[in-house]
Parts: structure tokens; sequence; C-alpha cells
């Protein structure tokens, strides 16, 4: 059974949920600017509620709305709402994507997506973990369809991708009226390849700010440039 993942303020139950707790995810949520201080938020395909509970933690907004599909997960994830400090705050609906975009009128501030992004043609015999991991579970298009519908007009996207997918998604979002305005480029070590983008959109387009993170220096030798986007969360940053 995997062991609850504690947090600075907050503690993650996971062991209902495919999908672990994660270096992007974390690092999705320090890095999306709260600078336009949303008053309503919508993490889409939420998972343990990973995201939700740090934008909870970091701004003041009054609305956190989630959605998952997975059965186990949606539960997890409610439970992990309702035992954080900001539970009032926090909700958790049971929808597929499409589903929701139908049947909300609103429109949210921020829109925040740590996406499955395994789109490689094998499944394993774990039926909730292939739904968390592969792609077919919310295509791209799916994501950007619904960014598009739900954000509000001065609203901000804020997803993370493989780097490799970075062109198609920016591509695919720019038919839609979405913007690129700031990617990160995150490495494991100074060496490796870039392997993930964080990418914030909105319906501005501006000049791309485009920076680099790297983690480590070495095995479990962080960077002070990790160490100061984590330290809000990690207990031993």
């Amino acid at each position: 059974m995997k062991k609850p993942f504690h947090f600075k303020q907050f503690t993650v139950n996971q062991d209902r949920c495919a999908m672990k707790i994660g270096t992007d995810g974390v690092l999705l949520g320090a890095w999306t600017s709260i600078e336009n201080n949303p008053f309503s938020i919508l993490d889409i395909g939420a998972g343990t509620g990973i995201l939700s509970l740090m934008l909870a933690q970091r701004s003041n907004a009054q609305q956190i709305e989630a959605i998952e599909i997975d059965e186990e997960a949606y539960e997890q994830c409610i439970d992990n709402f309702e035992n954080s400090p900001w539970n009032d705050r926090l909700f958790c609906y049971h929808a597929s994507l499409l589903e929701f975009v139908e049947e909300v009128d609103d429109t949210f501030n921020l829109i925040i997506c740590n996406p499955p992004f395994y789109s490689e043609n094998y499944k394993t015999d774990n039926s909730s973990r292939d739904l968390a991991r592969f792609n077919d579970a919310m295509p791209f298009e799916h994501l950007i369809y619904a960014a598009t519908h739900l954000l509000s007009e001065n609203g901000l996207f804020s997803v993370v991708i493989p780097k490799k997918e970075e062109k198609k998604f920016i591509d695919l979002a720019l038919k839609t009226g979405l913007f690129p305005n700031r990617i990160l480029h995150v490495k494991g070590q100074p060496h490796s390849k870039i392997k993930r983008s964080l990418i914030e959109f909105s319906f501005r387009k501006t000049e791309i700010t485009t920076n680099e993170l790297i983690i480590e220096t070495k095995r479990h030798h962080y960077t002070t440039d990790y160490i100061n986007l984590t330290k809000d969360f990690y207990l031993k940053m």
C-alpha cells in the first residue's frame, strides 16, 4: 500500500489512485502564476487532488473545482480535500471532461492540468493506471477544446507535457485562439535532455518568456532554483 505523501501544510493519500504524486505535478502547482488573483480555479483530471491543494495553499481563490473520471481516484480526491485546511473551498466532480464542458456555464480564472500523456500503443493490465497514463483518456484536442470554452477572458491555462509534444500542443492551442505566454523547460540534471515543458496560455498574444529549470546537479543534490520553487511544499526543502 502506497504511503500518504506529507507536504508542509497538507497530506495526500494516494493508495487508491493509479497515478501517484510525482515531480511533474508539484512543479506545475508551484510554477503556475496566481498573479491575476484567481477567484475560480479548475483542475482537470485531478487524480489525488494535489494541484488543487497546492493552489488552495498558494492563493485566495474561493472556488477551486476539480474533475476526475476514475471513480477510485475521485473518491480519494474528495477525502484529500475534506481532510485539508481548505475543505470549504475545494470541490470535486466525478465526470468526464467533455461532460463537464457541456454541463457547466461558468468560466474560470485559472485552469490547470497535468494530463495523461503516454501515447504509446501498449496497455497494461491495470485499467485505472491506463486511464491515468494514456492520452486516449484525454486527447490534447479535448483538453484544449475544454480550456478554450471554460477559461475566462483574462484567465490563464497552465499545463505540463513532454517536451517532444510541445510544438504539437502549441499549434493546436493557437488554432483555438490560445497563445503561449510562459514556458519552463525542465531537465533532470545539467547534461540531461529537456524532458518536460510547462506552458502557460492565455487569450492574449504576448512575447513568450522561456526559462529552464534543472532539478539536481547529481542524485539528491537539488539546485537552488528547484528548492526555491518547491520549498513551500516539500518537507525537506
